[in-house]
């Protein structure tokens, strides 16, 4: 039987192999694009350059060079797209930060500025109510107190120890010369009164405790409130960012590739959104461990002025203290009168009024006295410091570490990148697939092999290394206002910054016999008021007190003279009792 010969089949099947061969392509290439238009046009672009169907991606510059459904238009466009939503995302995770910071300082700002006004309304009514027109003659040593206060808190370049110095000064002058109504004090006489307050100690122990607590409550406040405006400004200067090409390029591969791949609904792996977000925020990585101390500086100062060196107290304790020191200053007048008339000599008379003793001057007096519990300053209104700090401390505690965190904030937002547990059905930045690179490091050095976003790590960015210089200076103040010292005023105050502790401290004792610490002197006491034609024996050498003692210290280093070995011993026998 002769067989049929096949070979006519075979150039047919051939060609059928052929030609569906030649149709898988162009089978690619008309596949739909109906779903990227879709989201193209909802984001508010227009779909004129958008093609209909898939076309070949030889034109991209960003996206795998595949069959696309995006022109370079829709390409370009959606690049600068990625750019917004990254500096959206940036802003909106941070706004935390800035609303924390931005009310907590108007909250705390306010706060200390009416505790301020409080305690000078307080002082005003009571004082007023109970001495009358004696205060109101001599208000504006108070006024000026609280005029410094504001001052020192608001920032000024205000030494605390030097207005709470001057204001003592100023009130042992109109206090002495109240106590001795019956004398004419010189201007000059009063001066020498108010140098040597230290070592005659008028108001007892009361300047140097108010001292301690006013300084280091209102170091801490100071410091607090400025600290939370640095950090609202570090975070506004922070996030105000620009992402440079290499961002954007990673930027859009993970967030618009699968769109032009047709693919609109695929999010990109969670570590390829990680490797993005870390190169694009690399240099603010590098904020964290200055960011994390200055957090940490904030929360314990904060702490201190909820505790030992509360504002509120200080505040309240300011009105009380003057009066205690008033009141001993009249209870003991006596004594001090015959001290201050040892050492400045005797004064004139007033003219018109018999001379009278110190005990007599001030038997007729009208008592000062220190307040009841219930006419103390009240709290600020619409809070108190309790509130605020226990407030401040509750957002500050997730402040740390915020700038290392926030690719991890950002890729954890389902928008943005696929859910870890999703690593095999997500984009891996060249199809559907799970992504293989590791995941880099924080901070600029580890982004030396980041396979997603070049960055240069031998050019760190100025602008950061400028926040940090500040979060290092701000963490500073901070750090040194917990031991009650303001760094504004350190190489001019001795011992503890700006008067805010007593460890070390010493009393400036220039005249003999007065004080805790009594060294040998060499400035004795003058009789600014003494008659010529009848001279004291004590100023036989006419040596002069400085005139602005505790007011400008240039007069500490002119020569003094000791008279006190030329007096005759029967003199001495007498007024040495006196000095004791």
């Amino acid at each position: 039987m002769e067989s049929r010969p096949s070979f006519p089949r075979y150039p047919l099947l051939v060609l059928l192999c052929a030609l569906s061969g030649t149709r898988s392509p162009g089978a690619s290439a008309g596949r739909s694009c109906a779903d990227t238009r879709q989201v193209y046009a909802e984001k508010g672009y227009s779909t004129g350059t958008a093609p209909l169907t898939q076309i070949s991606g030889e034109h991209l510059r960003l996206c795998p060079l595949d069959y696309t459904c995006c022109s370079s238009q829709m390409e370009e466009t959606l690049a600068l797209q990625s750019e917004r939503d990254f500096l959206k995302a940036v802003e909106e995770n941070s706004q935390f930060l800035l609303t924390t910071f931005t009310l907590r300082h108007r909250r705390f700002d306010e706060f200390f500025r009416e505790l301020i006004d409080l305690s000078e309304k307080s002082m005003n009514q009571m004082f007023t109510k109970t001495y009358g027109r004696l205060f109101t003659q001599n208000a504006q040593v108070f006024q000026e107190l609280f005029v410094d206060l504001r001052r020192y808190y608001s920032g000024g370049s205000v030494s605390l120890s030097e207005v709470l110095s001057d204001f003592w000064s100023g009130l042992v002058e109109r206090v002495f010369s109240l106590v001795n109504p019956q004398y004419q004090f010189s201007e000059e006489y009063l001066e020498c009164v108010s140098k040597h307050a230290e070592q005659l100690q008028p108001f007892g122990e009361v300047p140097r405790r108010l001292r301690v607590q006013v300084s280091r409550a209102f170091i801490a406040a100071r410091a607090l409130s400025q600290g939370l405006a640095t950090g609202r400004d570090i975070v506004n200067k922070a996030i105000k960012l620009t992402a440079d090409s290499e961002c954007v390029r990673g930027l859009m591969r993970q967030w618009y590739c699968p769109l032009c791949r047709g693919m609109p609904s695929l999010r990109p792996c969670h570590s390829l959104c990680l490797n993005v977000m870390k190169g694009c925020l690399a240099n603010q990585g590098d904020l964290d461990t200055e960011w994390n101390n200055f957090i940490d500086a904030l929360y314990q100062v904060s702490e201190k002025l909820e505790g030992p060196f509360n504002m509120e107290l200080a505040a309240d304790s300011i009105s009380v203290k003057v009066s205690e020191a008033i009141m001993h200053m009249q209870e003991n007048s006596v004594s001090i009168s015959t001290k201050v008339f040892q050492g400045c000599g005797s004064p004139r008379p007033a003219p018109g009024r018999p001379k009278r003793s110190p005990k007599e001057s001030g038997g007729n007096r009208r008592p000062f006295r220190t307040y009841t519990p219930e006419e103390k300053p009240t709290t600020a209104a619409g809070t108190n410091l309790d509130r605020l700090v226990t407030e401040l401390k509750e957002r500050l505690r997730p402040m740390r570490g915020f700038w290392v965190s926030l690719p991890h904030t950002i890729c954890n937002d389902e928008k943005m990148a696929s859910d870890v547990t999703n690593e095999d059905r997500c984009w891996n930045g060249q199809t559907r697939g799970r992504y293989l690179p590791d995941v880099t490091g924080d901070g600029l050095v580890n982004q030396i092999n980041n396979p997603e976003v070049e960055v240069d790590i031998a050019r760190p960015d100025v602008r950061t290394r400028q926040l940090i210089m500040e979060l290092r200076v701000v963490t500073n103040k901070l750090r040194h206002a917990q031991s009650g010292q303001d760094m504004d005023f350190m190489d001019s105050e001795e011992g503890s910054g700006s008067g805010g502790g007593d460890q070390g401290e010493r009393y400036n004792d220039d005249w003999p016999g007065y004080g805790p610490h009594s060294p040998p002197y060499n400035n004795p006491p003058r009789n600014p008021a003494a008659d010529p034609a009848k001279p004291r024996v004590r100023e036989r050498n006419g040596s002069k007190l400085n005139r602005n003692h505790g007011r400008d210290r240039s007069a500490a280093s002119q020569p003094a003279y000791c008279l006190i070995p030329l007096l005759s011993m029967p003199f001495m026998a007498t007024v040495a009792p006196m000095w004791r």
